[in-house]
């Protein structure tokens, strides 16, 4: 199976990367890259004390992170990453 790939403006061949998950440890939630990213592929999800996904009503959120919600929608631009200040994003292009 070929890999999926394009050209950009100039006629250069580009490989789109997509998401493939957020690090929620240095995650900070700033939502930067919620903003940039016209996919709804982002969303800021509470996390407890352990580090576990908890609902919004919860009493014991600690903090918020991005998370992937819909990963299909990716279109594999990076936008996310390249405005990312802590690298929290890993990314990959389709499998061969």
């Amino acid at each position: 199976m070929a890999s999926l790939t394009g050209l950009t403006f100039g006629k250069l061949d580009w490989i789109p990367k997509f998401v493939q998950s957020i690090n929620k440890d240095t995650c900070l939630g700033c939502g930067r890259c919620f903003k940039v990213c016209g996919q709804n592929v982002l969303s800021l999800l509470a996390l407890n004390e352990d580090g576990e996904f908890v609902d919004e009503d919860d009493d014991e959120i600690e903090r918020k992170v991005m998370a992937v919600i819909n990963q299909v929608n990716c279109i594999g631009c990076e936008a996310c990453a390249r405005i990312c200040p802590k690298n929290c994003y890993t990314h990959a292009p389709l499998p061969a």
